[in-house]
């Protein structure tokens, strides 16, 4: 019996790239709202533009 990791292996590469394009471009996405999510959270006084910043900058390896 294959196992999970196995299983998992077979389906991305049984994936087009197209596929593969878009559940990275889903998975960035989701990522991106979870830190948005924990900045605003950490920090809820800043505004809106001041959380999206703080997300770019950590989203980009802090170098933003």
């Amino acid at each position: 019996m294959p196992t999970v990791e196995e299983r998992e292996l077979a389906r991305l590469r049984a994936m087009t790239a197209e596929e593969k394009l878009r559940v990275s471009d889903r998975l960035w996405r989701e990522a991106r709202a979870l830190a948005r999510a924990a900045v605003a959270q950490r920090h809820p006084a800043w505004s809106s533009e001041q959380v999206t910043a703080e997300t770019r900058r950590l989203m980009s390896g802090g170098r933003a």
